[in-house]
């Protein structure tokens, strides 16, 4: 006699970048196993491998988690990861007051939004006469745990020139992968001072998994926010265990 065919449960949900809408289902035991087993790794290739692979397999192949802007792929796997083990999750955070007390607080992840800054926009203005226009970092192309303010130049030269998408020069438009990545970083240095904050000012405004939450120092009695940036800070271990 055959085992039973086990059904899983498909939810929907739109993509932030683009109004696109693709169904997922939560991760099964093989799954998150592959994704524990990265976890305690502490190696980012395999974490960042575990999470592409949960992430294109759990929405049906539908989408390339490589070529996801971060922040995309961020809200799927957390999407599905409230799917499989609950919508709450237990937060671990530090007491900005004192910044050494550590309190743990419940937060539903399904009020987690990527959020827009009102500022944003993928065309960035070199001159009177040339734009480029930006695509956004994926998995691959930049640590979604840094910030640009907190990379050394070579990495932020190496981000910049890997999301630049094309270049509108009057009427030309020049498309990235014609050139070669010296004739990109030259084209990088060779801007003034104002052209590269510009292009600075499109990576900290971008959309991004963002969240604030209230705490209160259980010693000081202290009430601050914290805000909660990128699925590392919203991220819970899951567990094959029961308590």
């Amino acid at each position: 006699m055959a085992l039973p065919i086990l059904e899983t449960a498909t939810y929907e949900l739109t993509l932030p970048s683009a109004d696109v809408k693709i169904k997922y289902r939560p991760f099964l035991v093989k799954e998150e196993k592959v994704l524990l087993q990265a976890l305690e790794t502490n190696n980012d290739v395999e974490i960042k491998n575990a999470i592409k692979s949960i992430v294109s397999t759990c929405t049906f192949g539908q989408i390339d988690a490589s070529n996801l802007p971060t922040f995309d792929l961020e809200y799927i796997f957390l999407q599905i990861r409230s799917k499989s083990v609950g919508e709450i999750a237990n937060i671990r955070l530090r007491c900005p007051d004192d910044n050494e007390t550590f309190i743990t607080k419940e937060l539903d992840l399904s009020t987690v939004e990527v959020q827009v800054d009102d500022g944003h926009t993928n065309e960035i203005k070199i001159n009177d006469k040339i734009k480029m226009i930006m695509k956004y970092p994926t998995i691959d192309t930049v640590d979604p745990k840094l910030n640009i303010s907190g990379m050394k130049t070579q990495q932020v030269f190496d981000m910049i020139t890997g999301c630049i998408h094309s270049i509108i020069d009057g009427e030309k438009k020049h498309l990235i992968k014609n050139y070669s990545k010296e004739e990109l970083n030259e084209l990088i240095e060779n801007l003034d001072r104002k052209a590269f904050d510009n292009l600075n000012k499109f990576f900290e405004t971008m959309p991004q998994l963002r969240h604030e939450i209230e705490v209160e120092n259980p010693k000081t009695k202290v009430k601050s926010k914290v805000v909660l940036k990128g699925a590392q800070d919203f991220f819970v271990l899951p567990s094959l265990t029961t308590a």
